[in-house]
C-alpha cells in the first residue's frame, strides 16, 4: 500500500505524463498555434484627420489575420499584427517605420494607408531593403523608384491623373463644352499630386486654367477660399483634398451658391458613409472619383461577402458602417502578401518583390498585376455622380443608387445632370 506521499507523487507524475502527452497531441494537431508568428508591422491612421479611412483599413486587416490563421497561417505559423497609430500625420511615419524594422523586428511590412503617410515611410522602408504594399497611395515611385514598392490603388499606369481621367473626360463631352477650369486643393502630398495630374487632364481637353491656389493644412474656414473660386467664374471647379476639408468646402460652396457648370473631384471624404449621410442633399451634382463602388459589388462575389462580413463587425467598433471604398483595398494588400509569402515559401524581402512583379494576383477586387513601377498595371477608377440625395439616409447609399456611375462608359448606370446648378439642392 503506498504511503500519503507517495500515492501523491505517483498522481503528480501521471499529470504530468497526461498533461505533456495532451500538450504534445495539441501541437501535433494544431502545429500553427506553437510556432513563433509571423509579424506584419505597419502604422495606421486611428486617430486625426483619415482615421475614419484608417478604422476600416485596420478592421479589413484584421478580417484578413483571422482568415489567414483559420487556414494555417503562414509558413505553418500564426499571423500577428503590429502596428502604431500615426495620428494622420506624416511627420509620425518615420520613427514607426524604424521602430517597426529595428525593434519590433517585424517580418514583412504592409501599408502605410495615405499618400501623405506613405511618402515619408519610404526613405526608412529604402534604407532597410524591404517590400512593402500601401494601400491607397498614388504617385509614390514618380518620386522613389523603388522596386520593392507596390501599390493597392486602382489607378493603375495613369497614376495621379486617373484621379481626374473621368472627370475632365465628362467635361469633353457636353454641350456646349466648358471652357474654364478653377482648381483648388490642400498643401499636402495628395492633394499637390492629384492636382498636378489635374492640370495636364485639362489642358490635353483643350481647357483653360484660370484659377489655381492651395490652401493651408490646417485651414478650418473655407468660405473664403470658396469665395474666390466663385470670384473666378470658372465653368467647373475641381477639387483635391482630404475629409475633413471636404465638408468645409462643401458646405461654403452651399452657403455662398457656386454654381459651376461641373464641381467635384478628388474628394477623399464623399466616400465615407458618415460624412455622404451628413452632407445629404448639399452633395447633389457633385462628381467624384472613386476606387470601387457598391453598383458593382456583383462583378466582385469576393468584396461583397468581405463587405458583408465587415458590416457585421463595424457595428459593434462605431466605424464606417459600409467601408465600400476602403476595405476591399486593406483585404487585398494583405491578399498579395500572403500569396507572395506561400508562393516563394519564404519571407525573404527580395524573393517577395520578384515574384509580386512578376505574377498575378487573385483578390477580393478579381485579379490584380502590377507594372513596373509598382502600380496596378490597369487602371479601374470610377466617377460618380450624388444624384436625388436624401437627408439623414444611410441605406440609400448601400447600393450605389444614390451615386450614379458615370464613367468609364462600360461601367455607366445613368446620365449626368449638368450643369451641377440643376442637381443642386434648391
Amino acid at each position: 500500500m503506498l504511503s500519503l506521499w507517495g500515492a501523491r507523487a505517483a498522481l503528480h507524475r501521471t499529470t504530468g505524463a497526461l498533461l505533456g502527452a495532451m500538450l504534445w497531441a495539441c501541437v501535433a494537431i494544431d502545429p500553427v498555434h506553437a510556432a513563433d508568428p509571423v509579424k506584419i508591422g505597419f502604422s495606421m491612421a486611428l486617430t486625426g484627420g483619415v482615421a475614419a479611412n484608417g478604422k476600416q483599413l485596420l478592421a479589413a486587416l484584421e478580417i484578413w489575420r483571422d482568415d489567414v490563421n483559420a487556414k494555417g497561417g503562414l509558413l505553418n505559423r500564426p499571423v500577428e499584427l503590429v502596428y502604431y497609430d500615426d495620428q494622420s500625420n506624416p511627420n509620425s511615419v518615420p520613427a514607426i517605420h524604424t521602430k517597426l524594422i529595428s525593434v519590433d523586428k517585424v517580418d514583412a511590412l504592409l501599408g502605410p494607408y495615405a499618400t501623405n503617410m506613405v511618402a515619408p515611410a519610404m526613405p526608412i522602408i529604402m534604407q532597410n531593403d524591404k517590400t512593402t504594399i500601401s494601400i491607397l497611395a498614388i504617385g509614390i515611385n514618380n518620386h522613389f523608384k523603388y522596386p520593392k514598392h507596390f501599390s493597392m490603388v486602382s489607378v493603375g499606369p495613369r497614376g495621379p491623373g486617373a484621379f481626374s481621367d473621368g472627370f475632365f473626360a465628362l467635361a469633353a463631352g457636353q454641350e456646349p463644352k466648358p471652357q474654364t477650369v478653377a482648381i483648388i486643393a490642400a498643401d499636402a502630398e495628395f492633394a499637390k499630386t492629384v492636382a498636378d495630374g489635374a492640370r495636364d487632364n485639362a489642358k490635353a481637353a483643350g481647357l483653360s486654367i484660370i484659377y489655381d491656389k492651395s490652401y493651408p493644412p490646417n485651414t478650418m474656414d473655407f468660405a473664403p477660399v470658396m469665395r474666390a473660386v466663385q470670384a473666378a467664374n470658372a465653368d467647373i471647379v475641381y477639387v483635391a483634398a482630404y475629409p475633413p476639408d471636404n465638408v468645409g468646402i462643401v458646405r461654403a460652396a452651399a452657403e455662398i451658391g457656386l454654381a459651376p457648370k461641373m464641381f467635384g473631384g478628388a474628394m477623399i471624404g464623399l466616400m465615407i458613409t458618415p460624412i455622404k449621410v451628413q452632407l445629404g442633399p448639399i452633395a447633389n451634382g457633385i462628381i467624384i472619383g472613386e476606387n470601387f463602388v457598391p453598383a458593382l459589388r456583383a462583378d466582385f462575389p469576393g468584396a461583397a461577402d468581405l463587405l458583408k462580413r465587415y458590416q457585421a463587425k463595424a457595428a459593434g467598433l462605431g466605424i464606417d458602417p459600409l467601408g465600400t471604398n476602403f476595405v476591399p483595398f486593406g483585404y487585398a494588400a494583405g491578399e498579395v502578401l500572403a500569396q507572395s509569402v506561400q508562393e516563394t515559401s519564404s519571407l525573404d524581402d527580395n524573393k517577395r518583390a520578384e515574384y509580386i512583379r512578376s505574377h498575378r494576383f487573385q483578390t477580393v477586387l478579381g485579379d490584380v498585376a502590377f507594372g513596373g513601377d509598382g502600380e496596378w498595371a490597369k487602371s479601374r477608377m470610377f466617377f460618380t455622380q450624388f444624384q436625388n440625395v436624401a437627408t439623414n439616409d444611410l441605406e440609400q447609399f448601400r447600393d450605389g443608387r444614390r451615386q450614379v456611375i458615370l464613367w468609364p462608359p462600360e461601367y455607366k448606370t445613368g446620365d449626368i445632370v449638368y450643369p451641377y446648378s440643376k442637381a443642386k439642392a434648391p
